[in-house]
């Protein structure tokens, strides 16, 4: 209603019923973090005499069991709070998958609808999950269609596009609050290096080699941030090169991680360093991990740990002690039809038993080899 008031005017939109909605919807979303413990930081082991340790954070203990459970938290809770996400109109995001599922179980949280908009080779695993917790897929053959068909969706319903890919890397606070990289220097403080030397992430939206790097700077530690890319991905390049307009025309077959084009989330100037590690090398490392720890897990976590464990190896060379954090993204059940499948492997032309090899002799005492 507008009134005019001598020379003023006063517009107001509240509306009483939205606003207890969105009270309730807020108190929903930080409830779920409320009942939630932190993820653990597990040992991967090393060669005593190295003297450096290798921390995995395990991020697919969380109740959707992927390290995108915290990015869909804050996804949502920046949409609500920005007067984006109202009663009754649907969530609608572009993912390879695991952001999907965690965004659905959010939605159902709060009672809206959600839509996931991902490529028709996401694992069939992946979408059953997303069905389970009462989302839809819009599936589409051009991983590059994902950003233009959500938006459209959401014009067509009146949603909410949440743009993972743009929003990554605001909507969670890289200061603190129980942000990633707040929670692994905490758990660090009673090893023997509790500053790490480096911590290696892998980069799909690019919102949480972000939080970590901005977190580092903001507390002014001398920890350096190492992103490690899949192949058919255009971060490296485009880092390297100081690129952003980089960008690959082959979707990655990552899940989770590389993407097609420079996103927003992703923050080039953050970072150290950058890794381009072949997919075979990401499987690999994910069937010793399971060997050495007896933990299964997705592909984009070989991808970090491969990285990380060539660090370690550079390290080791130059006789340094210290400490190397990376993490376990999501869990390796959603892959059986893929990464722990000798038959797909084959399909896909993927020989890992070289880098197998490789990573067996390193951690029997050998130096680094590819």
């Amino acid at each position: 209603m507008t009134e005019t008031l001598g020379n003023a005017l006063d517009v107001d939109r509240s509306d009483a019923a939205y606003r207890r909605w969105l009270k309730e919807a807020v108190r929903r979303v930080q409830a779920d973090a409320n009942r939630s413990a932190d993820t653990h930081l597990l040992r991967f082991p090393l060669p005593a005499a190295w003297g450096i340790d290798l921390y995995l954070k395990d991020e697919s203990t969380h109740p959707t069991g992927s390290l995108k459970h915290r990015l869909a938290r804050s996804l949502f809770l920046y949409g609500l709070c920005n007067g984006w996400i109202r009663p009754g109109k649907p969530v609608i995001e572009a993912s390879s998958g695991s952001t999907a599922v965690s965004e659905a179980y959010f939605a159902k949280l709060i009672g809206v609808p959600f839509i996931a908009v991902m490529a028709r080779s996401t694992s069939r695993a992946k979408i059953e999950l997303i069905e389970f917790h009462g989302g839809s897929c819009h599936l589409v053959d051009n991983p590059g269609e994902v950003y233009e068909v959500s938006a459209r969706l959401a014009a067509e319903t009146g949603g909410h596009y949440m743009d993972q890919f743009t929003y990554a890397e605001r909507a969670t606070d890289w200061r603190g609050n129980n942000n990633i990289a707040e929670s692994i220097f905490a758990q660090l403080q009673l090893e023997p290096h509790p500053e790490p030397s480096w911590i290696v992430a892998t980069a799909g939206t690019g919102g949480t080699s972000a939080t970590i790097a901005r977190y580092v700077h903001y507390q002014q530690f001398d920890t350096r941030i190492c992103v490690a890319d899949p192949e058919n991905s255009c971060f490296f390049d485009g880092w390297v090169n100081n690129d952003p307009d980089a960008c690959v025309a082959t979707g990655s077959r990552i899940e989770g991680i590389g993407r097609p084009r420079m996103e927003p989330s992703f923050v080039p100037g953050a970072i150290d360093r950058m890794m381009k590690v072949p997919d075979a090398a990401s499987i690999a490392t994910i069937r010793v991990l399971e060997r050495v720890l007896g933990k299964r897990a997705g592909a984009s976590t070989g991808t970090g740990l491969w990285s990380a464990l060539r660090i370690v190896a550079e390290l080791r060379e130059r006789g340094e002690r210290g400490s190397v954090v990376t993490l376990i993204c999501d869990p390796g059940d959603r892959y059986l039809d893929k990464y722990y499948s000798d038959a797909w492997l084959a399909e896909q032309g993927l020989d890992i038993t070289p880098h197998q090899e490789a990573l067996d002799r390193f951690l029997a005492g050998a130096a680094w080899s590819e």
